[in-house]
């Protein structure tokens, strides 16, 4: 299928981009990588008036280090992240994960901001920002805000934005002293979105675990002085608490089993 017709508009600044918003709102739509948008497009899931293109703004390819954060702007791809060369010392999880989204063709055109933005609960990056407890940064004519991932990832394909707003960058925290970072994921081929995802962030007996791909956004887990006798029944707690339902990919039942035994097998590797 193709998309229906729309007006292209080729961003000069971030300033234009906030100007076009502002006047367009609900008819326009932000075009980074174009790995979701496009296809959502040609399949008349989305049917925008207004197709803003920020791929070639400069000023939203910078990846900065501030403080205790990692900045990542709007139009930085996942293949430029996965080559800053700060990534392994700071973000050891996104070097876990970002091996697993999609190819190195559509690593070089999709954007990490996009990714969070489109909150698809089956993707890696949603589920690395929420369980990194990561903010987004979205501006527009009114100001600036920032919400933290919590609040920002609000359902399936669902977030805080408002029609008026761009997500213009993303902050993680940078590695904790000490802590183990891990990704572990089942997909039917490589580069497919995974069936069920986890990724854990465990520092001495506290572990902080999140799930994709069964609920309709991350779900996330903080355990406390948790012991490897207790996991077992925490895994199954948890995997009964986010419910899932049966589709062609797979039944709930497969991925409740999935989160007990992927979830084990990623908190084992990220305490060594």
């Amino acid at each position: 299928m193709k998309p229906s017709s729309f007006d292209y508009i080729r961003a000069e600044s971030l300033d234009h981009v906030l100007s076009c918003l502002a006047e367009h709102g609900d008819e326009a739509r932000i075009l980074a990588g174009g790995q979701s948008m496009v296809a959502m497009m040609n399949f008349r899931l989305v049917e925008p008036n207004y197709l803003i293109d920020i791929s070639a703004l400069e000023e939203l390819k910078e990846i900065k280090l501030n403080g205790g954060h990692v900045e990542i702007s709007a139009a930085v791809t996942q293949a430029n992240l996965m080559a800053w060369p700060e990534i392994n010392k700071h973000l050891p999880l996104l070097v876990e994960a970002l091996p697993n989204v999609g190819h190195f063709q559509t690593r070089a055109k999709g954007t990490f901001c996009g990714s969070i933005a489109h909150s698809d609960p089956s993707s890696e990056q949603p589920l690395c920002f929420a369980v990194l407890g990561g903010e987004a940064v979205l501006q527009s004519k009114r100001g600036k805000r920032t919400l933290p991932a919590a609040e920002f990832q609000t359902g399936l394909l669902a977030t805080a934005r408002e029609a008026d707003e761009i997500l213009s960058s993303v902050r993680l925290p940078v590695q904790k002293p000490g802590a183990g970072y891990a990704f572990e994921e089942i997909t039917r081929r490589r580069g497919d979105f995974g069936i069920v995802s986890v990724a854990v962030i465990a520092d001495g007996n506290n572990v902080r675990i999140g799930v994709g791909g069964v609920a309709d956004r991350p779900e996330i887990r903080d355990w406390e002085k948790i012991s490897d006798g207790d996991l077992d029944d925490a895994l199954n707690a948890f995997a009964w608490e986010m419910g899932g339902d049966d589709d062609i990919h797979a039944t709930a039942k497969y991925r409740r089993q999935l989160v007990r035994r992927i979830g084990r097998r990623a908190i084992e590797e990220a305490r060594k």
